[in-house]
């Protein structure tokens, strides 16, 4: 038996729970026995939030720059996928607040910090490509979050979870719309790059 089931099973000592809550006030949500290292969590959801902040704005380009006989179905779908990664910064800012942190909206450092790259693409086939890129980056980092976090925190666990699950829709739907564009709309595959 491991100390958490022995933990488990150990009756609550109300008196102790009531003791701790009223000491630390100023941590709101992050109670005594928080078992994750807080500071550790807030930095890598900030490192989340850059991504979506750039998976965003990068969208939000290719909304506007869509041309071709497909650029109105495809744009209006970049637009949705914009509104939801913001959607997704703003998750991911109020859950650093309510673990004692401050996100980080500088645009100073925004793409240093984004796991996902700002690429405009040059054809419709291009942007489908980068966003698809961008989403399958996303989906990794999530998952590797969330089994990093194990079952220390539950409530970011389940908010990654979420997004996890909106970025794969997302990935599915790009994947889905690269295999309708025409041919000559798709972008020239990138050579490997040769092992040195």
């Amino acid at each position: 038996m491991t100390h958490a089931d022995n933990a488990a099973q150990l009756p609550l000592d109300l008196n102790t729970l009531r003791q701790q809550a009223r000491q630390h006030l100023d941590q709101g949500a992050v109670t005594a026995d928080y078992p994750a290292h807080r500071l550790e969590v807030i930095a890598q959801l900030n490192t989340a939030l850059a991504t979506e902040l750039v998976c965003s704005l990068r969208y939000r380009y290719h909304h506007f720059m869509a041309r071709g006989i497909h650029s109105q179905t495809v744009g209006q779908e970049f637009l949705v996928h914009a509104n939801e990664e913001l959607e997704h910064a703003d998750w991911l800012a109020e859950r650093i607040v309510q673990l004692g942190g401050q996100p980080d909206f500088s645009p100073d450092t925004l793409l240093g910090r984004s796991h996902a790259e700002y690429v405009r693409g040059e054809t419709l086939g291009d942007m489908i490509r980068e966003n698809l890129v961008a989403e399958r980056i996303g989906i990794d980092s999530y998952r590797h979050l969330i089994r990093s976090l194990q079952d220390q925190d539950p409530t970011t666990r389940r908010l990654l979870e979420r997004i996890l699950a909106v970025e794969e829709g997302h990935a599915d739907e790009l994947a889905d719309l690269l295999q309708q564009v025409p041919p000559n709309l798709l972008p020239t595959p990138r050579p490997a790059l040769l092992a040195q």
